[in-house]
């Protein structure tokens, strides 16, 4: 699906060749994350967090400008120094060149706090950056604006730390901390202001794979909350025929489950052990078979079980609507089996 997306995005002269160099270079489960909210949410926090724990690269506006020599990086600095704001596409070619460089295709990224606006998700879009997880921190104005006084920063490790909400318990730590260039309570007054004036056309943009999160709670549950979500694998839009198994103990309410399934999505219910009594009954060389067994109260051979379940599960309407399918297999020799016959549950 990501190889898809990116052939429609870029549209090579050679597809073919594209795609081997996309199966070659891209590594499609690394994290691609946005890590959005209004200042003092607490992004940043955040998005280190999840660069130590996914092994990802962060990118922020200060990785941008500080930390990398991309072609960009002059003109985008030579706006900051005369205190102008810095062009969108400038941002997004900022962006997209970091983003192709090779740590990034291999270990994935996290990008904290772009894009600022509906012109930026639109430009990164344009460019071939696709998000799969957005996380979005959002708490009270008054919050916001209490803990910015607060913020002191590790300058030998970069991180975050807060006078109130979260203070190191190291004595080392406590004694190097240094308090950022903050903004004024007037300032990110009026950041918040711009920040809710541009924030819903970006959540309309994203709000398949969006998520929000309450940062004004504890730093342990916010983390938590956030790893939770970006491991997440985000369902396909591809069509497919459901193949759904269901197993559990006698009792269990396999048989109800089935039935409510097989009615909501008219999918084919089958039933093991009613499907070896059909047999029996429609008098087929099978079912002369499995007859003496049943009779008996015999359980029915597994190679004989299979080559009903297999001819049944091959029929035009389980092949056209799919099936869910229960009573089977009931050990670890019958699932083996399941899997040789090419009946995958899906």
């Amino acid at each position: 699906q990501n190889m898809l997306e990116e052939l429609l995005i870029h549209k090579p002269d050679d597809p073919i060749q594209y795609m081997i160099n996309h199966l070659k270079q891209n590594n499609d489960n690394a994290p691609r994350v946005c890590v959005l909210g209004p200042p003092a949410s607490g992004k940043t926090t955040v998005a280190m967090w999840l660069c130590k724990h996914l092994d990802a690269i962060r990118i922020s506006w200060e990785t941008l400008l500080f930390k990398e020599i991309l072609t960009p990086t002059k003109e985008a600095k030579a706006y900051k120094e005369r205190k102008q704001k810095i062009p969108n596409a400038l941002w997004a070619n900022l962006i997209q060149e970091r983003l192709s460089n090779m740590d990034c295709i291999k270990q994935g990224w996290i990008l904290e706090g772009f894009p600022e606006n509906q012109e930026q998700a639109w430009m990164l879009q344009s460019s071939g950056i696709i998000p799969r997880h957005v996380v979005v921190l959002y708490a009270p104005d008054n919050v916001l604006i209490e803990r910015n006084s607060g913020k002191r920063l590790d300058p030998f490790t970069e991180d975050v730390y807060h006078t109130t909400f979260d203070w190191p318990s190291d004595p080392l730590v406590q004694q190097r901390l240094v308090k950022p260039e903050d903004l004024s309570e007037q300032e990110i007054s009026q950041k918040l202001l711009e920040y809710h004036r541009n924030f819903p056309e970006v959540f309309q943009i994203y709000r398949k794979v969006l998520k929000s999160i309450n940062a004004d709670q504890p730093s342990i549950d916010v983390l938590s909350q956030v790893l939770t979500y970006v491991q997440t694998r985000h369902r396909s839009a591809a069509p497919f025929t459901p193949r759904i198994l269901f197993c559990g103990p006698p009792g269990s309410g396999k048989s109800l489950q089935a039935a409510l399934i097989a009615q909501k999505y008219s999918v084919v219910n089958i039933c093991c052990g009613q499907l070896l009594k059909e047999t029996v009954a429609d008098k087929t060389k099978l079912g002369e078979l499995v007859k003496p067994y049943i009779d008996n109260g015999y359980p029915v051979p597994d190679k004989l079980v299979m080559k009903i379940l297999a001819e049944r599960l091959n029929a035009p309407d389980c092949v056209t609507n799919g099936w869910v399918l229960y009573g089977f297999p009931r050990d670890v020799e019958q699932g083996e089996q399941l899997q040789e016959s090419h009946i995958i549950p899906n």
